[in-house]
């Protein structure tokens, strides 16, 4: 029987309204020699801009789902995460504000996420650098034991919360100060706020979202994730017992 082969990594980037930005990203892919990373976009199927992104995307793959405009960032990247799990060794998240500066980024963040146990890699963004993943990286093991990349329950906002927790609580977080991917947001000083940005960091926003990640953190929706990754990866030791 023919054994089922996968791609190392996929990154998703959901944007919308922001062809240059997609462009500029592929570009910074490019120059990193990211050989071992697929770049996705997801975009909704009535942006105004989806000609745009076609017309300037060149080798990077363009997904496009209807029903998902207003309903927040975090439905479009599990949309996708669940989609691309199957065929991907490790997914990945990017803003399309994100740029990879570091040279083979790619292979330094698959090399940390190669290991028997659930990991969560993140690089240094030059603004939350350790703090916080505003990129983050994961085995798609982790992705299908989840159910999810992001907590659905979420929009936009706290997601990086949730893979920095993820993370420590499974003790497979790992940082990679020397691998840079940038964040060009207009709370670093890199670039100025649109309507995209104002809409999702808009005070109401920011309190759903953080309400939401509360309850989840707080409800047993954290501790129910916990323990599906644990049960999956569980099975490795008692199959070598």
């Amino acid at each position: 029987m023919t054994q089922k082969t996968t791609e190392p990594l996929a990154v998703i980037v959901p944007t919308r309204g922001r062809p240059q930005n997609a462009t500029r990203l592929q570009q910074a892919f490019a120059e990193t020699d990211s050989l071992n990373a697929t770049l996705v976009f997801v975009a909704d199927a009535d942006d105004p801009e989806l000609p745009a992104y076609r017309d300037g995307l060149d080798g990077a793959m363009l997904l496009t789902f209807s029903g998902e405009t207003g309903t927040g960032m975090v439905a479009a990247l599990n949309r996708a995460a669940g989609l691309l799990a199957p065929q991907y060794d490790a997914l990945g998240f990017m803003g399309d504000d994100h740029l990879p500066r570091t040279a083979g980024w790619d292979a330094h963040v698959l090399g940390a996420l190669n290991g028997p146990w659930p990991t969560v890699v993140y690089g240094n963004d030059l603004f939350q650098g350790e703090r916080l993943p505003t990129a983050a990286f994961l085995p798609s093991r982790v992705v299908q034991a989840l159910g999810f990349m992001a907590p659905p329950v979420l929009r936009h906002l706290y997601v990086d919360n949730f893979w920095l927790e993820l993370g420590t609580q499974l003790g497979g977080l790992r940082y990679l100060p020397d691998v840079v991917i940038e964040h060009i947001h207009p709370a670093a000083g890199k670039t100025s706020m649109d309507e995209r940005y104002a809409a999702v960091n808009a005070p109401e926003a920011d309190v759903a979202d953080r309400l939401a990640w509360l309850g989840f953190h707080d409800g047993g929706g954290f501790a129910a994730a916990l323990r599906r990754v644990r049960e999956e990866y569980s099975r490795d030791a008692h199959s070598a017992a």
